[in-house]
C-alpha cells in the first residue's frame, strides 16, 4: 500500500505543487486586492438579480487568475504547442472582458461575441468534442459538428458558471470540486499539463473561498466566474479526448461523467431560461428564479444553501462516476431526474414559521 501511495504521489507531485503555489499566492493577494478595491470603491452594488443588500468588493477573480497563471508558469514546462498558446491567450482575453464587465456592465451581445471567439480559438487549437463514445449510437462526429458542438459547449458552460455565481461560496465551491475531479482523472490519463491547470485553479479558488464564504469579504465577479466556467469546460473536453484511441478507456462513460462535472450550473441555466421564455420574457431578464433562490426565498441562509448545493454536487460527482456500468442514455436520465427532484424539493421546503417579506410598491413597479 505504501508503494501505491508513493506511485500516486510521484504521478501528481507537480499538480500538488501547482495547487499549493496557487493557494498561497491567492491567500497573499486577496487582502491586498480587498484594500485596493475599498480605496477605489469598486463595489458590487445590489440589484434585482443579486442576493446581497450592501455593496461588497468585487473582482476577486483578479487574484484567482493571477494565482493560477503564476502556478502554471512555475510548474508547467514552457511549451509552444498550439493548445497551450491558445488556452492562455483566451484566458487573457476573458480576464480583460471580466474586468471591463465588472466595471462597466458590457452588453450581453458583446460578451457572447467575445466568448464565442475564445471558444473558437480553443476548437481550432485541436480541443474539440470529436467523439460521443457510443452515446445514442454515435461515435465519431463530422468535423463541422465537432466545431459547432465544442463552441456551443464552451460558451454555454462559461455562462452557466457566470449565472450561478449568486450567493457567497457557491460558484467557487462547485468549481473547486469539479476541478479537483478533473485534475485527478486528467493526471491518471497522462495529461499532466491539463492536470496542473486544474489543480492550480482549484488551489487559487480555495484561497479565494476563505474570503468568500458567508459573510463574503469579496466576490469573484465576472472576472472570476468567466475564467472558472471557461477552464472547467475546456478541461472537460480534454478529458473526453483522453478516451479516444485507447484500448482500455479511462472513463467508458465519459459523456455522462463530464455532464456530472457541470450538471448543477448547466441544469440551472437551462431551467431558468426555459421558465423565463415560458412566461414570455427574455431569457436574460434579471429575476430570482435560480436554484439557490428556491432556498433563500424560503428562509434558508446563504451559508446553508451554498453548503447544501455543494454537498449535492459532491454526491452527483460520485454518482456520475459509479454510473459507468449502466448504459449512457440511462446515466443521463438518472442525472436529469436527480436535478428535477432537487428543484422540486427546494421549491417546497421552507424554514419553519418563515413568513416571506411582503412586496412593496417599489418591488411591484420593478417587476
Amino acid at each position: 500500500m505504501l508503494l501505491q501511495i508513493t506511485q500516486y504521489f510521484t504521478l501528481f507531485k507537480i499538480s500538488i505543487l501547482g495547487f499549493v503555489t496557487a493557494f498561497v499566492v491567492a491567500m497573499l493577494l486577496m487582502p491586498i486586492l480587498i484594500q485596493l478595491i475599498h480605496r477605489f470603491k469598486l463595489f458590487d452594488i445590489p440589484d434585482l438579480r443579486k442576493e446581497h443588500t450592501q455593496p461588497v468588493p468585487t473582482m476577486g477573480g483578479i487574484a484567482v487568475c493571477i494565482a493560477m497563471v503564476a502556478a502554471c508558469l512555475l510548474w508547467i514546462p514552457i511549451s509552444r504547442d498550439l493548445f497551450t498558446i491558445s488556452f492562455f491567450f483566451s484566458i487573457a482575453v476573458l480576464f480583460v472582458l471580466g474586468i471591463l464587465d465588472d466595471l462597466h456592465n458590457i452588453s450581453v451581445r458583446n460578451k457572447f461575441v467575445i466568448q464565442i471567439a475564445t471558444a473558437s480559438i480553443i476548437a481550432f487549437s485541436g480541443v474539440r468534442i470529436s467523439h460521443l463514445n457510443g452515446l445514442l449510437g454515435i461515435y465519431g462526429l463530422p468535423v463541422i459538428f465537432q466545431y459547432i458542438i465544442t463552441i456551443v459547449a464552451i460558451t454555454g458552460v462559461t455562462n452557466a458558471f457566470n449565472l450561478i455565481d449568486g450567493i457567497d461560496g457557491l460558484a467557487g465551491g462547485l468549481g473547486f470540486m469539479s476541478l479537483m475531479m478533473l485534475g485527478l482523472f486528467l493526471g491518471l490519463g497522462g495529461d499532466n499539463t491539463s492536470a496542473v491547470i486544474a489543480f492550480a485553479l482549484a488551489g487559487a479558488l480555495l484561497g479565494f473561498l476563505y474570503y468568500n464564504f458567508n459573510p463574503a469579504r469579496i466576490f469573484m465577479g465576472d472576472t472570476g466566474s468567466l475564467l472558472l466556467g471557461f477552464v472547467v469546460s475546456v478541461l472537460s473536453i480534454r478529458l473526453m479526448q483522453l478516451n479516444i484511441g485507447q484500448k482500455q478507456a479511462l472513463l467508458p462513460h465519459v459523456p455522462v461523467f463530464t455532464l456530472g462535472i457541470v450538471l448543477i450550473p448547466v441544469f440551472d441555466t437551462m431551467r431558468v431560461f426555459s421558465l423565463r421564455m415560458w412566461r414570455g420574457k427574455s431569457p436574460f431578464t434579471p429575476d430570482k428564479t435560480h436554484i439557490h433562490h428556491l432556498l433563500t426565498t424560503n428562509g434558508w441562509s446563504h451559508s446553508f444553501t451554498a453548503k447544501l448545493l455543494c454537498t449535492i454536487h459532491g454526491l452527483v460527482l460520485l454518482l456520475s462516476y459509479f454510473l459507468k456500468d449502466v448504459p449512457q442514455e440511462a446515466g443521463f436520465a438518472v442525472l436529469l431526474l436527480c436535478m428535477l427532484l432537487t428543484a422540486f424539493i427546494f421549491e417546497r421546503i421552507k424554514v419553519p414559521h418563515y413568513n416571506p417579506p411582503k412586496k412593496t410598491l417599489v418591488d411591484s413597479v420593478e417587476k
